[in-house]
């Protein structure tokens, strides 16, 4: 089953065109990366697909009527609330969410993302990889069936990248739930994504299995491949 199937999307601002004919498919049940340079459009298209902005033109058709219920959404930056601790951030989203949840749920929350010990810690005076984390958190409170981040593991040292790498694959290891991502880190890609999206210049310049893709490019790693399609 498809989740959102995107039919030719334009987008422009000021006059520029930033999407200039996008078709694609998000499926269920997989990791999807879109990749691809600053300024091809990765984030225009995110927020297309979530709802968040309307396109110019094309369409976008989401799986159910009432599908932002059923999406968690996490950009770049997650707002918390200043001078709550993460288990109280936690607990305010939730509220937002209409989830209920008792304070001994709250911790196992904040322990399947790694953050068993940082209840009682202000969310402002956690690390960057910490407060990511706590993003993640947040995002999945309400139990999506569709998970978008846009750029999660931005900025990060190589630990605190691989544990972001770890919670997106435990997110959807039983099929139930399907995590789009957008990153510039191709070590991350190639680790966790079942499909990748290329953009270049408002574009599709690929889309498939990372596999496959590299087969077809005549390439052995992602990065490889991503230097070919972004060559002049």
């Amino acid at each position: 089953m498809n989740l959102i199937t995107a039919c030719s999307l334009t987008k422009s601002f000021r006059r520029r065109h930033v999407i200039k004919g996008i078709d694609l498919t998000i499926g269920q049940g997989k990791v999807i990366a879109m990749i691809g340079p600053n300024g091809a459009g990765k984030s225009t298209i995110i927020s297309m697909l979530a709802g968040i902005i309307k396109p110019d033109g094309g369409t976008v058709t989401h799986w159910r009527e009432d599908y932002r219920a059923h999406m968690g959404v996490q950009l770049q930056a997650t707002p918390f609330f200043e001078g709550y601790t993460a288990e109280e951030n936690l607990a305010l989203f939730a509220a937002m969410y209409r989830v209920r949840l008792n304070r001994s749920q709250l911790r196992e929350k904040l322990a399947e993302c790694g953050l068993a010990d940082t209840g009682k810690t202000p969310a402002a005076r956690l690390s960057l990889g910490q407060q990511k984390r706590l993003a993640l958190a947040v995002t999945t409170l309400h139990h999506p069936q569709l998970i978008v981040l846009d750029e999660p593991a931005a900025g990060l040292d190589p630990r605190a990248s691989h544990e972001i790498r770890q919670l997106i694959r435990s997110m959807a290891a039983n099929g139930s739930r399907t995590v789009l991502f957008s990153s510039h880190d191709m070590e991350e890609v190639e680790r966790t994504a079942d499909q990748v999206i290329f953009i270049r210049g408002g574009r599709v310049a690929a889309d498939g299995e990372p596999a496959a893709l590299k087969q077809e490019h005549g390439v052995e790693h992602l990065e490889e491949l991503y230097l070919k399609l972004t060559e002049a």
